[in-house]
């Protein structure tokens, strides 16, 4: 079963840089995109980017774009979250996914579409 473990979360001042890692625990065919979430308190969680892995598309959220970057590392089968120009309304649990039926990007919300991480905290203070 595909695992994915999210690091690298801590607090941060505005105007701050974090970057966050997620490892997956294979290399599988069933993943079709890979993508990052985050939940602030008090919210519905939010999805930050979503791309296919075959490299079709990338789909960032207007409120990160400029500021978030995607990257990854197939060897390491990683993905990275490089958060610049940090704002607190940054700040909540990030969480990273992997796809195996998606829509723009991202899983679909169906049982089985897709495995979820922890999460890791982040925070952005003034």
């Amino acid at each position: 079963q595909v695992r994915v473990t999210e690091s690298g979360g801590g607090s941060v001042k505005v105007g701050g840089s974090l970057r966050l890692a997620c490892t997956v625990s294979e290399n599988s065919v069933r993943i079709k995109c890979m993508s990052w979430f985050r939940q602030a308190p008090g919210k519905e969680r939010e999805g930050v980017v979503g791309f296919y892995t075959d490299g079709s598309a990338t789909n960032y959220a207007d409120s990160v774009k400029g500021r978030f970057f995607m990257s990854r590392d197939n060897g390491k089968n990683t993905m990275y979250l490089q958060m610049n120009r940090l704002l607190p309304e940054d700040t909540g649990i990030y969480s990273c996914a992997v796809g195996f039926d998606c829509n723009g990007g991202y899983p679909k919300p169906e049982s089985g579409a897709g495995t979820w991480g922890q999460g890791t905290q982040v925070s952005v203070s003034s």
